[in-house]
């Protein structure tokens, strides 16, 4: 009984990439592929995946995101009152990882949004972190719940997933992971145009080693009009 077109599609797909990853003669050419090639190919569990310029994809995807917040924002603030479609948050952050006991530094970016008035804010942000022959990158999506404090200073505790690509060495991997933040906002003026905040956090990877890290960042908050 003959293949479907589509699977024999795939199939060979996979093949070709499987022999292309190793270096062995391809079933679909007759010569050995060329040696001189660089892999391309690493394995996440999920099955071969690119890795080359695996930083320039995780900070592309981490822009869609901040863009795909800040229009759902803008459309919330469309019907109701005058409102920052969204906030920036820019500033240094620095980590300890409490498994190996190393810390690593480096510079971070968010887009904060309120779907729902005091009850939910969504965070997306990207942080690269650096640390002596190894570079970590840092993707998370965070569901906050706010509190007023006053009309200058919010308080808000939030929780995400986090997907972070690690450079270490030479050698590449990809784990999952899971983050809890307490936020904590102050602003100058009531106007809530320019402010700064202070973000500590708990880290857990779900990667091999089950990472354990503390993290702390803060710098600038700018309101989106």
């Amino acid at each position: 009984m003959r293949s479907p077109p589509a699977r024999r599609n795939r199939q060979s797909v996979q093949e070709w990439t499987c022999f292309r990853s190793t270096g062995e003669t391809s079933p679909l050419r007759s010569e050995p592929l060329d040696e001189a090639a660089p892999p391309t190919i690493c394995d996440s569990g999920f099955g071969p995946i690119p890795v080359l310029k695996l930083e320039k994809a995780c900070l592309c995807s981490a822009i869609l995101t901040m863009s795909s917040l800040v229009s759902c924002s803008r459309a919330f603030a469309q019907s109701g009152e005058k409102e920052p479609i969204a906030i920036l948050e820019v500033g240094p952050a620095a980590s300890r990882s409490l498994t190996e006991g190393q810390s690593s530094f480096g510079p971070t970016v968010a887009v904060e949004v309120t779907p729902i008035e005091k009850w939910l804010e969504l965070e997306a942000g990207v942080t690269p972190l650096f640390r002596s022959h190894s570079t970590e990158w840092g993707i998370d999506l965070l569901f906050k719940k706010p509190w007023t404090l006053s009309e200058k200073a919010e308080f808000m505790i939030g929780v995400g997933p986090e997907w972070i690509h690690t450079n270490a060495n030479g050698v590449k991997t990809n784990s999952p992971a899971v983050e809890v933040v307490p936020d904590f906002m102050f602003w100058p003026s009531r106007k809530h145009r320019f402010g700064w905040y202070l973000e500590p956090s708990y880290e857990f990877k779900f990667g091999p080693g089950h990472e354990h890290s503390l993290a702390i960042d803060g710098g600038l908050l700018i309101a989106i009009p």
